[in-house]
Order: structure tokens, then sequence, then C-alpha cells
């Protein structure tokens, strides 16, 4: 029998995962990108398809931020959800996270859109699809990655106490009954997207309520400085 090579995902995620990565649908998200690959520009690079996991390790996870799919266009994804690289253009949706930001704890509006500082604050930063073909947006939201992020949310609900779980918009939203409520912090409202932002985004405060819940809780709060 052939041994499954180990992802290059952060160790204490491959334990928490572990029976994902060995059930056949993960064989077959693998063979899949293989192919996609030999027509088609996928993204993010192979080598950053888990930097959420890797940039926050299971146990580091304070807050869980639900996205939806990587970004499509040319240098944007490096697999964190709402954010970009350094020298990147910020897209709408990150824009007006920042608008919230600075209005609810005053903290300056960044030059830049790159949130890995957040990730090692302890954000994980989770795109429920984790690849996606060049500028088709949602085009790989249904060859199993769906089912591997479930896993995730779902672990982290079942094996980690007093969480806040921010879901923007109903994609994310859908996702609340993976997650025990009695346990853990449930924040949500609509997208961030310039679409809906004036309906509930702005002023719902979810910065703030998430390190007042930490706090209550004897979680070192997060810094959301950039």
């Amino acid at each position: 029998m052939t041994s499954v090579r180990k992802p290059d995902i952060e160790e204490q995620w491959y334990a928490a995962l572990r029976n994902e990565f060995e059930a056949p649908y993960f064989a077959d998200i693998k063979s899949f990108l293989i192919e996609e690959k030999k027509q088609h520009i996928v993204f993010p690079p192979s080598p950053l398809i888990f930097n959420a996991f890797n940039l926050t390790p299971f146990d580091d996870v304070k807050v869980v931020i639900l996205g939806q799919d990587p970004y499509h266009n040319v240098g944007q994804a490096h697999g964190l959800a709402f954010s970009v690289p350094d020298n990147i253009q910020k897209p709408p949706s990150l824009i007006n996270i920042f608008k919230e930001l600075n209005q609810d704890l005053g903290l300056p509006i960044p030059a830049h859109g790159n949130l890995e500082k957040w990730a090692k604050e302890g954000v994980l930063l989770l795109n429920a699809s984790l690849t996606v073909r060049a500028h088709m947006a949602a085009s790989h939201a249904k060859i199993g990655w769906q089912r591997f992020t479930d896993a995730a949310i779902k672990a982290l609900s079942d094996n980690r106490e007093n969480l806040v779980f921010i879901l923007w918009g109903n994609y994310a939203i859908a996702k609340e009954n993976l997650i025990d409520h009695n346990k853990h912090l449930i924040l949500k409202t609509v997208h961030p997207s310039p679409l809906s932002a004036s309906r509930g985004f702005f002023g719902c405060k979810h910065f703030s309520k998430t390190n007042e819940y930490l706090i209550k809780n004897n979680i070192k709060p997060i810094d959301w400085s950039l």
C-alpha cells in the first residue's frame, strides 16, 4: 500500500485534520488540481494554499474570519481570506473592512492590504475554497474544498473553547450550524462588499466585540493594528 505524502501544513492542523487528508475526496482534490494546472493558472501558488493554517496553528486560533473564495486576479491571492500581499491594490471589501476597523477602534486605515499580522495574532483567515482558476470566481467551489474547510471549522468548534467566529455575508452565515453556540461567540452581519456594507456591516463593531469577549474569558485580545 502506498503511503500518502504528508501535506505541507502545520503539525497541529495536520493532527486535527488527518482523517480528511487520508479520505478519498482529498485525493480527488489533488488529482483535479494536477489536471487543472496543465491547462489553467490556479491561485494561490501551491506553497500558499495552506497559508492560513500555517500562519495560525490550531492551538493559537482565537478568532476565525470566514471568506468564500480566493481572489482570482494575478498577484492577489496568498492563502488568507480578504488579504492581499504587500504592493497589491486593496480590493473593495477589504477597504470597507478597514473603514469599519477605523470607525470601531479608531485605528488608522493601513496603506497596504496584507493581513498576515492578524494571522500571527491568532486570527484564522479561512476561505471556504482554498484554490480558484484565474479570473473565474468560485470556479473551484465544488471540487471538495468545502468539505475540508467545514471539517476545520468543526474541529475548532469541538476541540477548543471561547473562540470568536466572525461570519460576514450569507455564505459565511450558512456555516453557523458547524459551530457550538454554547462554547463560542458567533458574530454575523452582511458582507463588507460595496453592494451590502451599508446595510449593516458598517457599525457592526465586530472588532471591539471580539476583544471584549476574549478579555472576558481571560484571553489576550487581538492587536488589530496593521
